[in-house]
């Protein structure tokens, strides 16, 4: 597309629309920018091997040298985004947690404890993001962000960008990028290699993902009746499982709730019964706690999305989808695949709820 940018403009991105994309409905924007997501995440993993931003990674990786926790903070789909970075993180030995960005800027105090902060922000113009930037403009902090115009951009020293493009329905693809910026963040900080990881999952991500888009009616019909939807998942998946619920309520209205796989069990899924679906998300190290969990839920005569990467029978109440195994932590991206589907099949049926949007509103808290 085109750079059309133009000052005082308020354009998503910073970039004016093609004309044609100012008559397209909701879903169809929205299935354009899913079906955009394997191409968009192969440019930025190209990108991110480029000298400049390899010289700004390592930046990076010194500034996180001295003791302390790494903090990744967002809001909406870029804190979903975070987990993945977090969570890979922790399981590398090293400190790291991702905070609300509202949160941390009205009720944290322990700023001065953290060797790096990682602020990730689709528009780079959220209140609370833009707060921060000018707040920690004498601390280590990077912004990782999908606008290159914006306030944060501005603000920030050290930066690196999302490359999704502009993104004019709910977030799919900028929530792709961020997460896989996010892994090579963090990889690079513990000093681990991610390229050939990061190869595997795409060369199964482009055919996973037309699958999945293919299977959309026959979720839609499967969750059809559900006084709600619950999307469970651990880890990196944590992320794809609120990912995936704001992206089913948001733009179709349908109830729809996220949770980590033990805190469901521990309290949801004793109130599990026909009316509900939970769409579980047993991938990774966890794998088997999903399926563990699956059972509970059908045995409570529930109903049961199960996504995994093994084959399964399907059943009246069982909907089994299989996707490609990747390494850890890129289930953090693949999660969400079902969920963004099964929304385009909902809003096909009942109609989008959400107008696309091409102008970024007024931003606050």
């Amino acid at each position: 597309m085109e750079d059309k940018s133009s000052t005082g403009s308020n354009w998503i991105a910073g970039v004016e629309p093609e004309r044609e994309l100012l008559t397209q409905s909701m879903n169809s924007i929205y299935e354009m920018e899913c079906r955009e997501q394997p191409t968009r995440l192969a440019s930025l993993l190209d990108t991110y091997q480029v000298p400049a931003i390899r010289e700004e990674l390592d930046k990076l990786r010194k500034m996180s040298l001295p003791a302390g926790p790494i903090l990744f903070i967002g809001m909406g789909a870029s804190y979903c985004s975070s987990i993945s970075g977090s969570s890979y993180l922790q399981s590398c030995g090293r400190p790291s947690f991702t905070v609300d960005a509202g949160e941390w800027l009205h009720y944290s105090g322990a700023w001065e404890q953290v060797a790096l902060s990682l602020l990730v922000t689709t528009s780079g113009e959220s209140a609370e993001l833009v707060q921060l930037c000018r707040m920690g403009a004498q601390r280590p902090l990077a912004l990782l962000c999908n606008n290159e115009k914006s306030a944060c951009w501005s603000l920030v020293r050290n930066r690196l960008p999302i490359l999704a493009g502009p993104e004019y329905g709910n977030a799919t693809k900028t929530y792709t990028n961020a997460t896989a910026a996010c892994i090579v963040i963090a990889s690079q900080i513990v000093g681990r290699r991610w390229q050939e990881d990061a190869e595997r999952v795409l060369r199964s991500y482009p055919t996973d993902l037309d699958h999945v888009f293919g299977l959309r009616n026959e979720m839609e019909e499967f969750c059809r009746g559900a006084a709600n939807i619950e999307v469970i998942g651990r880890g990196p998946a944590y992320g794809g499982a609120i990912m995936g619920a704001l992206c089913i309520r948001e733009m179709t209205g349908q109830r729809a709730a996220p949770h980590s796989g033990g805190g469901f069990r521990h309290g949801p899924l004793l109130d599990v019964n026909d009316s509900h679906v939970a769409i579980i998300l047993a991938l990774g190290r966890t794998a088997g706690l999903g399926v563990s969990l699956a059972q509970d839920c059908l045995a409570r005569g529930g109903k049961v999305i199960l996504v995994e990467t093994e084959e399964r029978q399907r059943s009246e109440r069982l909907l089994p989808i299989k996707i490609a195994s990747v390494p850890e932590p890129w289930e953090g991206l693949t999660s969400t695949m079902v969920p963004q589907a099964l929304t385009l099949a909902i809003a096909e049926r009942t109609g989008a709820k959400l107008s696309p949007r091409f102008q970024y509103g007024v931003m606050k808290e």
